[in-house]
């Protein structure tokens, strides 16, 4: 089991209740398949310095987890396909 800090960007042009939405999706895929959330933390809305797929600004959002490295994995491969998700970057964490 590795920790990992995940950072990803949900639309703004949505409604506030399907940001919360998206961010419980991506929170139950981790912990679906074994994960342990650690923090969970909403950065609130930014604007970009240039903009992504159209948009200006960004709702922000911070999950640190406790996982294997396929649970990453699964993360990674639903929030490339997830039209909601315009950015997300994980990083593995040093013991």
């Amino acid at each position: 089991m590795n920790n990992y800090e995940i950072m990803f960007i949900v639309r703004a042009d949505i409604a506030e209740e399907e940001v919360k939405n998206t961010v419980e999706t991506f929170e139950k895929v981790l912990t679906d398949m074994g994960g342990k959330i650690t923090n969970s933390k909403d950065l609130g809305q930014k604007k970009f310095a240039y903009e992504i797929k159209k948009q200006v600004r960004g709702n922000y959002h911070l999950i640190n987890v406790t996982c294997d490295s396929s649970v990453v994995k699964e993360f990674d491969r639903r929030a490339l396909i997830d039209e909601r998700v315009l950015r997300h970057l994980i990083i593995k964490e040093e013991e």
